[in-house]
């Protein structure tokens, strides 16, 4: 049975990239079912596009074959694979960080490197920029149109050896708790933390709570202001900030219809820290 076929990338929809690629797709099987997760993925961050992958892989039926192109090293030594995640979906990435956050926190089950001299599109061998076009479209249509399985995608790698990105870490003591801005609610300008609603309630905050905020990039002090825990954007009023628990079950925070990113100019990253203390 077809799988469905969903396509990931930093290409923007400007030009003819991602119009390829669904082609190359559709040479192989004119009947497969595609969709895209975005192609707005800032140019050259893997760390964003390993993050949507954890953002939106689990509420895909199983088997659905993912392929994400953000692929900075193109042509050169690095490897291009397809996971297996434990929940039954396929990846088709290079193997350069893109599977950081699923093999943290849903788990790989096998990998295993893509043969191109078996996969690649034919008559392309002289072009080495745009595998997102000529092997992991190709690859992961023959994977959704079941044309092959997962084991004749190539030789199997041990799990050990995929490339993984730092993550930052999550510390947690009496009445704080500390971690780091993963990434932006990139539309609204909410700040998405590491720090999972477990590890926060744990230190013992309640909705209704206010709580003190201190931001940090590097050892620069950027925020500290005291805001509401609250379940949802109308627990505040307009205008004011607000943490809350994101779509993913981490801590966020969030200005109720504004910006918080632009407003107080936070960026993501393992050196962008964020403290959360209990108010007294």
């Amino acid at each position: 049975m077809k799988k469905l076929l969903v396509f990931q990338s930093d290409f923007g929809l400007v030009d003819g990239a991602v119009a390829a690629m669904h082609g190359v797709a559709l040479t192989v099987d004119e009947g497969l079912r595609i969709q895209d997760l975005t192609h707005d993925i800032p140019p050259y961050s893997i760390w964003e596009a390993s993050y949507r992958l954890l953002q939106t892989i689990e509420y895909w039926p199983a088997g659905t074959v993912f392929v994400s192109v953000v692929d900075p090293g193109v042509g050169s030594n690095r490897r291009s694979v397809v996971a297996e995640t434990a929940g039954g979906h396929f990846v088709v990435t290079p193997d350069n960080g893109t599977l950081t956050h699923l093999k943290k926190y849903v788990g790989l089950k096998a990998l295993r490197e893509i043969d191109e001299t078996r996969h690649r599109r034919q008559n392309t061998e002289h072009s080495y920029t745009f595998h997102g076009r000529d092997v992991y479209a190709n690859t992961g249509a023959k994977l959704a149109a079941g044309v092959i399985a997962f084991d004749e995608v190539g030789p199997e790698i041990d799990l050990s050896e995929v490339v993984e990105l730092d993550v930052g870490l999550v510390e947690r003591g009496e009445g704080f708790i500390r971690g780091t801005i993963d990434i932006l609610d990139v539309r609204f300008g909410s700040l998405w933390t590491n720090i999972p609603r477990d590890e926060f309630v744990k230190v013992g905050f309640n909705h209704g709570d206010r709580v003190e905020v201190v931001i940090r990039n590097s050892e620069t002090l950027v925020y500290n202001n005291r805001m509401v825990y609250g379940r949802s954007f109308a627990d505040v009023y307009v205008s004011e900030q607000i943490i809350y628990v994101n779509s993913v079950y981490n801590m966020a925070v969030a200005i109720n219809q504004g910006n918080f990113a632009k407003a107080y100019n936070v960026g993501t990253g393992r050196h962008w820290s964020i403290e959360i203390r209990r108010v007294e």
